[in-house]
């Protein structure tokens, strides 16, 4: 499972797993401060805030490159730009000095904040493991523009994958094709496929025509098989395999090329 329906807003799993530890940090907190008659929701929030802000900065940091020519993409977290490892840092920081500066609520404040980083902790170690022992190139028949049959498998040809999976009424994929585009002539020792989602060969052609684009490996799935598949509930998805056909990674919503270069580390070339 990629992403996690909540009412109409689609949340990649991560994000979904992050949302709920902070939600069980609020609850620890309001029993711990209802117990000490202290507020423990602003601290808490606080110490969210701070981590998803240290784990931005520290990611723009690191692909700074990227986004010398888009400075205004700094601000712009729809590419899911966060370096994990950054923002534990900054939470841990921020905990920290709240600790520290108000000695009343360290007994609450400590509670939550460790029930929150250790159900975040323990439950992303146990999807992460269940999921790499059964995530592979999905066996979904495909078709080529012309509607001759098309297989993920072969398209691979032992090498590393990146599946993209898009339509053309969907306004982030169309901003993200020319990174991808970019990305698939830079990569020659890496498979670009682009997986359209219940649409037919001629509205696609129309699209790449229309924004001029020269893609390699566009492919039709007219009954969105590849997205329920993989368990992705929206669009664009990006997916990544190595060149022994698991996958390594993931990403749902819009990439830029700093997210991209990113999920592309995780190939072993």
């Amino acid at each position: 499972m990629l992403s996690v329906n909540i009412g109409p807003l689609a949340l990649s799993l991560g994000q979904a797993l992050l949302m709920g530890a902070f939600l069980i940090a609020l609850i620890v907190g309001a029993i711990m401060g209802h117990k000490e008659r202290i507020p423990i929701a602003g601290p808490l929030s606080d110490i969210f805030l701070a981590a998803m802000a240290a784990a931005r900065i520290g990611f723009v940091i690191r692909y700074f490159e990227h986004y010398q020519d888009d400075l205004v993409g700094i601000i712009d977290i729809r590419d899911g730009g966060f370096e994990m490892v950054a923002g534990i840092v900054g939470a841990l920081a921020m905990v920290a000095w709240k600790l520290w500066r108000h000695p009343p609520i360290r007994r609450a404040l400590g509670s939550a904040a460790a029930a929150g980083l250790l159900t975040w902790g323990s439950v992303t170690l146990l999807v992460n493991l269940m999921e790499s022992q059964a995530r592979a190139v999905p066996d979904v028949a495909l078709a080529h523009l012309n509607n001759r049959p098309a297989s993920l498998a072969e398209i691979a040809d032992n090498k590393p994958m990146v599946v993209n999976l898009w339509a053309s009424w969907c306004p982030p994929c169309i901003r993200e094709m020319p990174i991808l585009q970019k990305a698939q002539q830079n990569n020659p020792d890496i498979t670009f496929v682009f997986v359209n989602q219940g649409e037919q060969p001629e509205t696609i052609q129309q699209f790449l025509q229309q924004y001029e684009l020269s893609l390699d490996n566009v492919l039709t799935d007219t009954s969105a098989m590849m997205g329920r598949t993989t368990g992705s509930h929206a669009l664009p998805t990006t997916l990544f395999y190595d060149a022994q056909g698991r996958q390594v990674d993931a990403h749902l919503g819009e990439l830029s090329a700093a997210s991209l270069a990113h999920n592309l580390e995780r190939f072993d070339r």
